[in-house]
């Protein structure tokens, strides 16, 4: 069975910084990409940023430049490092993966932002 753990969530202030991890239960390699998502109060779950087992990224516009995403594929971890954050990134977290004809998420982390 596939579990991530999400980590490192909290409260920061408008310009600073967090760092997310995703501890997976198996090898991460056996995923064609890891994703995180988040949710905002009263939105829809978006997909913030992707990266492939070859360690190619994307980001969804709104955080191009801000966040990076990065893999140890010897720990089965995925980071999101998020810097110069904004209130609007305040959401829920999560680490998500499609595999085994099924799609795995985390149980989320909190990200809060003030201003």
């Amino acid at each position: 069975q596939v579990q991530l753990v999400e980590s490192g969530g909290g409260l920061a202030q408008a310009g600073g910084s967090l760092r997310l991890s995703c501890a997976a239960s198996v090898n991460i390699n056996s995923f064609n990409a890891m994703d995180w998502y988040r949710q905002a109060p009263g939105k829809q779950r978006e997909l913030v940023t992707s990266i492939s087992n070859g360690g190619s990224t994307a980001f969804a516009d709104s955080v191009k430049g801000r966040f990076a995403i990065s893999r140890d594929n010897a720990k089965n971890t995925v980071y999101l490092q998020m810097n110069s954050l904004k209130p609007e990134d305040t959401a829920v977290y999560y680490c998500s993966t499609s595999g085994y004809r099924n799609r795995f998420w985390g149980q989320g982390t909190q990200v809060t932002v003030s201003s």
